[in-house]
């Protein structure tokens, strides 16, 4: 069954503490944590504050995608408000397998996470140094976004470098999952849904995170 990782980002702030209680007691794996500096990508989002309050609430891992420039600054504070896996973009890591290997010494699943233009292949050289790739199947910044079906071949291609390779990393699917295409996704090799307006604008989140459980 894959892993499904609700986004907060969409979640009604108002009322965060009901969101994350409904992510605790449904059938989710991980809470995404979506973090944007307005640099990297054209949005912000939330800080270490808001990380904190819902680690302090949270029954399950929170899975931290850093949207921003120079994260190597940041490495221990995300660790110290609570992230379990932190993942960072390609094209904002000059020195990646540097980044990678202080993400887990500081104890945390390291991430990489690809936006829709970079190739699958640029990841050979550090495909076995990571634990998740996170692919974006939208332009990264802001949620609601149409699925990119270019993606499907990107999960394919993914699939092999992982099993040639011996790596342990599961791939992450990030942007226009619904449940039109979970099944389709999982098929072609994702290990990982992440899930915002999908899960946030139903009638029944709950009902809806188990249906994608089931995808």
């Amino acid at each position: 069954m894959p892993i499904i990782a609700p986004s907060v980002l969409s979640s009604d702030f108002l009322n965060l503490g009901r969101d994350v209680a409904m992510i605790n007691e449904s059938e989710a794996d991980w809470f995404h944590v979506d973090v944007m500096d307005g640099v990297f990508v054209p949005n912000i989002s939330f800080g270490f504050p808001v990380i904190k309050a819902i680690r302090k609430a949270a029954a399950k891992p929170l899975d931290v995608h850093l949207m921003i420039v120079e994260p190597d600054r940041f490495l221990s504070q995300f660790k110290d408000a609570g992230a379990a896996h932190l993942s960072v973009h390609f094209e904002a890591c000059p020195h990646l397998h540097r980044t990678v290997q202080r993400i887990r010494e500081l104890g945390m699943k390291a991430g990489v996470a690809i936006n829709p233009h970079t190739s699958v292949s640029l990841l050979a050289d550090i495909i076995t140094d990571v634990d998740i790739v996170l692919v974006m199947s939208v332009n990264p910044g802001f949620g609601g976004q149409k699925f990119i079906s270019q993606t499907i071949h990107k999960i394919t291609a993914l699939r092999k470098m992982i099993a040639e390779s011996g790596s342990p990393a599961l791939i992450e699917i990030d942007g226009g999952v619904d449940l039109n295409n979970a099944s389709q996704l999982i098929s072609a090799g994702a290990d990982a849904l992440v899930a915002g307006q999908t899960v946030f604008s139903s009638p029944d989140p709950r009902t809806t995170i188990s249906q994608l459980k089931k995808a």
